[in-house]
């Protein structure tokens, strides 16, 4: 420790100790309290030493290093874009669910929606594996034993407190099993699917 620092610290406290003492006398001869004495002198030099002994330590202590901050990258949109793209080129999709459906029939709605239906399905088997959460069909009762994922399996109805839990299938849910994104291209992710115009 350096010794300005050290004088930073003790001649304020002999100040204040002096001053104590030579305003103890005004009031009280120090022979009567000699405890009064020793607290008003006393105290600020003990108070400066304990100061002296935090600025060591500060002063060895190590440095702290700087937090090494790391951003992780943004996810790449391009795979479900690319996914997005096949089923609107399969299924038209997109053109679909852009489409405002109120002034059609629901016959011409249904009839529409099964050639839609049987292209985003292609595409969705050519490229993902799809299989039920629960191996049970919809309507029969399962038992969920303590343990269960709740975040593949939702209860709902009167859930009680402990498992197991006895209750009917209304869902038996879709977990992927694998997924096999389509190759990306030289062209732009973000379109979809291109324009059209004829030349006549």
């Amino acid at each position: 420790m350096s010794v300005t620092r050290i004088l930073i610290v003790l001649l304020p406290a002999l100040a204040v100790a002096a001053g104590n003492w030579f305003v103890l006398g005004m009031m009280v001869p120090a022979a009567a309290c000699p405890s009064c004495a020793a607290w008003f002198v006393g105290a600020p030099i003990v108070l400066a030493l304990a100061l002296l002994a935090i600025f060591s330590r500060l002063a060895v202590a190590p440095p702290l290093e700087p937090a090494v901050v790391t951003v992780a990258p943004a996810p790449d949109e391009a795979p479900a874009l690319l996914l997005l793209a096949r089923l609107q080129e399969e299924g038209r999709l997109v053109d679909f669910l852009e489409e405002d459906l109120t002034p059609y029939p629901d016959e011409q709605i249904g009839a529409a929606a099964r050639g839609i239906h049987d292209g985003c399905r292609k595409v969705l088997q050519e490229h993902v594996t799809i299989e039920p959460v629960v191996r049970a069909h919809e309507g029969e009762t399962v038992t969920l034993e303590s343990g269960f994922d709740p975040g593949s399996i939702r209860l709902t109805g009167n859930v009680g407190t402990n498992p197991p839990f006895r209750g009917v299938v209304r869902h038996t849910g879709w977990r992927v099993a694998r997924a096999t994104l389509p190759a990306r291209g030289s062209e732009d992710p973000h379109i979809l699917a291109p324009a059209e115009v004829e030349i006549p």
